[in-house]
């Protein structure tokens, strides 16, 4: 197995349609980062129920990985490498990513559909635990790309990081990003809440960002109801958001 590739893409799946969703946004971002992609199925307890109950045996499960790989490949023209690892779900996706050093992990959250049960606490754990940007999928399908960047600001939304990878991926498919700067009462946080938005708008107008921004409102409830709600009504494929894993290790409630 090559490791260290720094420009891959890593996809656990299950084989689910969910996982299925994940590979395709990973694709499509694969080919327009001309990154290569891993497929990862964790063999686990969950695993070895579905084959005894299908009477399947564990040289199918490589089998369907490959043929995951081979029909998505072919699609979309990616190169896709497949493993199967033995173990925890959990663990054996963070040793996965630590040995290609992927450079974003593409995860399907599906609850309790698909066999393997990736449910947000799963998705939590490896967000929380690793550096590497994370895009997580339900279940709609990517077959076009971003084209609507929901980007919510907060008093500590001031990560360039965050800022440039919505730059990064606005580029690419030549997306809209909506700031949604998050409404304060309170002077001091209006303050550095505004501040924060204009040094964003000033660094997506350098680099010829189209955005749109909406400021939230005190009256139609909490803020994370106001971005998905937001989201919903202009078509958002991405909502950016960012885990500060120096102040806790779960995310913020409006997270």
């Amino acid at each position: 197995m090559k490791t260290h590739t720094k420009n891959a893409i890593l996809i656990p799946t299950d084989f689910s349609e969910v996982c299925n969703n994940a590979i395709e946004h990973g694709m499509v971002l694969a080919k327009a980062l001309a990154s290569q992609v891993w497929l990862l199925h964790v063999f686990d307890k969950d695993t070895q129920k579905y084959l005894d109950e299908n009477n399947l045996e564990e040289t199918d499960i490589e089998s369907m990985l490959k043929q995951t790989a081979e029909k998505y490949s072919e699609k979309y023209g990616v190169s896709v490498n497949t493993h199967v690892k033995y173990g925890s779900l959990f663990d054996k996706v963070k040793e996965m990513n630590e040995k290609i050093q992927a450079k974003l992990i593409i995860l399907g959250t599906h609850g309790k559909v698909g066999f393997q049960k990736l449910t947000g606490s799963y998705v939590l754990k490896i967000v929380t635990s690793t550096n590497t940007p994370t895009i997580v999928v339900q279940k709609n399908s990517n077959p076009v790309g971003y084209k609507n960047i929901i980007f919510p600001i907060t008093a500590s939304t001031e990560d360039r990081q965050k800022v440039m990878w919505a730059i990064n991926i606005a580029k690419l498919f030549d997306a809209t990003v909506h700031l949604i700067p998050k409404f304060e009462s309170e002077q001091y946080h209006k303050t550095k809440i505004m501040n924060i938005t204009k040094q964003i708008k000033t660094i997506l107008s350098e680099y010829n960002i189209k955005f749109v921004d909406k400021v939230s409102s005190p009256g139609a409830g909490n803020f994370a109801k106001q971005v998905v709600d937001y989201a919903v009504e202009y078509k958002g494929d991405l909502i950016m958001t960012l885990v500060d894993k120096g102040k806790t290790f779960f995310f913020t409630s409006w997270d």
